[in-house]
């Protein structure tokens, strides 16, 4: 009996991934096994940093407020204890909008704590 293999469906596989890797460098997007690997690392590269992502953004947000609280003499971690003091519940991500586009929102907000 003659040997059987689907190579349709190996050709479709080989064809996704190197279709995925098109615009890659050098061989990088037409060897099959070089394609292969570039682009199941870039899955885990891009795993990791969706979640380095949020890391970074909250990091950037403290900065700003920090600046921001800083022209009113405060500084960020007096300005956060006061507003958990105070009850008031705004998120880093809109402090840190308010501080950078809205400078007299964000001055309301600090009088309102201090």
């Amino acid at each position: 009996m003659p040997r059987s293999v689907n190579h349709v469906a190996s050709r479709a596989r080989r064809k996704k991934i190197l279709k995925r890797t098109k615009g890659y460098f050098g061989s990088r997007k037409n060897v099959w096994t070089v394609a292969k690997n570039t682009y199941e690392k870039g899955l885990q590269y891009a795993y990791r940093d969706r979640k380095a992502k949020k890391r970074t953004f909250r990091a950037l947000w403290i900065q700003r407020i920090n600046a921001g609280v800083r022209l009113h003499g405060l500084s960020y971690s007096q300005f956060m204890g006061l507003l958990k003091k105070n009850d008031i519940e705004i998120n880093r991500k809109v402090l840190a909008d308010l501080a950078m586009n809205h400078p007299d929102a964000f001055k309301a907000v600090v009088d309102k704590v201090k």
